[in-house]
């Protein structure tokens, strides 16, 4: 595997053995190993310009879709695939978000990429947020999507586990007939291969944040300390698994953060208005 302990560039495409490139994508997007924070960490890479580290949410990396697409023009996309979530190895020491958010500061500090931009969605968005809440350094700026992390104060964070993954996946959309790229969440989401890594994630998550479910109590507090780390908040405004509360929230505790909220949207703004978050989030991230 690659090192990416000591002194390094922060580039791992040129000449590297590891790199799988998939039969029909492989000029868009490659997956790498790296060997960093101390163990075999699996990321998905594309694209050209500042560095993007986008952390996927918690049913797993959702494939390559359209607005990967869009942002890669401008910048170099970094998506790692969580550790325990069926491709990365589990790092046995890590515990909770928390911690998972102290492995990432780890990995960016071994692969001297920060300060860089972030991109979190939903579970991600609350690792992002507590890399912040206790490294904000290692951030230019952060775009938190339908952000955990938050206990809301209307409606409740939706329960990942008392469902099946599927029927969680629906919810996540306000009206998956008109989403056009729903069907191509997951690879379709219907091979039993699909099925063993969605019960990866969800056995991880429950590790790692089921009690007290899907937030930090201490989150808020400990970012009314941050300043000067431009952040903006996405919603969408018929969220069902993560209230646009939550969101608000957030917008209270980051001092100077912006929150945009898009209607007729749920917890996917990136597919369900895909023009708009693009728009919105490209121009938030100076592209």
């Amino acid at each position: 595997p690659l090192s990416a302990q000591g002194s390094c560039a922060p580039d791992y495409t040129d000449n590297r053995e590891d790199v799988k490139q998939m039969p029909g994508e492989s000029a868009e997007w490659e997956e790498i190993s790296v060997n960093v924070a101390g163990t075999d960490l699996t990321f998905i890479q594309s694209g050209a310009g500042r560095p993007l580290l986008v952390l996927h949410g918690e049913l797993g990396h959702p494939g390559w879709l359209n607005w990967h697409r869009e942002l890669a023009r401008n910048h170099k996309l970094y998506v790692p695939l969580h550790p325990g979530f069926g491709v990365s190895p589990r790092v046995e020491w890590v515990s909770n978000i928390r911690d998972l958010a102290g492995f990432y500061s780890h990995v960016l500090t071994d692969m001297e990429l920060g300060p860089v931009d972030v991109l979190g969605f939903s579970l991600g968005g609350w690792i992002a947020a507590e890399m912040a809440a206790a490294r904000p350094q290692l951030f230019r700026r952060m775009a938190l999507v339908g952000a955990m992390g938050i206990r809301p104060t209307e409606g409740e964070i939706r329960d990942l586990f008392i469902v099946p993954a599927q029927v969680y996946l629906g919810d996540s959309v306000h009206d998956a007939d008109n989403t056009e790229e729903f069907s191509s969440l997951y690879g379709g989401g219907a091979t039993p291969e699909q099925f063993e890594a969605w019960e990866d994630a969800r056995t991880e998550v429950s590790r790692l944040a089921w009690k007290p479910y899907m937030h930090n109590p201490s989150l808020g507090p400990l970012l009314e300390g941050v300043r000067d780390l431009p952040t903006l908040l996405v919603w969408g405004s018929q969220d069902k698994i993560a209230p646009i509360s939550a969101g608000q929230v957030y917008n209270r505790s980051i001092a100077g953060s912006e929150r945009i909220s898009f209607e007729e949207c749920g917890h996917r703004p990136e597919i369900e208005k895909p023009r708009e978050f693009v728009e919105a989030v490209g121009k938030f991230l100076g592209s």
